[in-house]
């Protein structure tokens, strides 16, 4: 039997997929150990494989078969774009993608102004202007925090996920329009979804037991 392999986005969805998993009876407690420099992690048993990558990367190892599984935000997932399957929402990681900016920046949505939109989530961004708004706008990408954008004058508005609001109450911005929810999602490969049906079905009608369960 082959290894299936899990590719796991880094920072919080990590604690609570293990824990989903384990509920699942599946155990792979070195995945969660802080000091560890193992970047590979094996349930010999079951014959699964874990690794850790940056939210970005997970849908691109999973395209490409380096991972069968992945486990990552649907913010991700939107905008990479990737060839997988989008298999179950977990329902945990919860937040919301929006349109923020100062109160005034109100105007310029509502009247389709030509406005700049600062994003980490580039093609989120020109999705919802373009094909959802039919408002052109000018998208700069920018990596750091979103928030200066507006408060320096790159941008009028810029497009990020949003928790709570207080970093952008703190800096004098608001939630202008909301683009969609968003949660922690499984993906799978086309190909492994093929070869390993059996498995992997498995594996996810588990977890959408367990969910239910909680």
């Amino acid at each position: 039997m082959r290894y299936l392999t899990f590719a796991l986005g880094k920072g919080r969805l990590v604690k609570n997929t293990m824990e989903l998993l384990e509920k699942c009876g599946i155990q792979c407690e070195e995945v969660t150990d802080k000091d560890t420099r193992k970047l590979i992690f094996t349930n010999e048993e079951l014959k699964l494989r874990f690794f850790l990558a940056k939210g970005p990367d997970v849908p691109t190892y999973v395209e490409n078969g380096a991972a069968d599984i992945g486990i990552v935000g649907e913010d991700t997932i939107l905008e990479e774009e990737r060839n997988v399957y989008e298999v179950l929402d977990l329902g945990f990681g919860k937040c919301r993608m929006c349109v923020a900016g100062p109160p005034q920046a109100k105007e310029l949505l509502s009247h389709h102004a030509m406005i700049r939109v600062a994003s980490k989530y580039p093609n989120i961004a020109k999705n919802y202007f373009y094909n959802k708004k039919n408002q052109t706008v000018d998208i700069i990408k920018l990596n750091g925090s979103v928030e200066l954008g507006p408060i320096v004058g790159l941008s009028d508005v810029i497009v990020d996920i949003v928790e709570t609001g207080s970093t952008l109450k703190a800096n004098g911005l608001e939630v202008l329009e909301e683009i969609c929810p968003l949660s922690a999602r499984v993906i799978v490969n086309p190909v492994s979804m093929q070869m390993e049906n059996e498995r992997i079905r498995k594996i996810v009608a588990d977890m959408k037991k367990a969910l239910m369960s909680e």
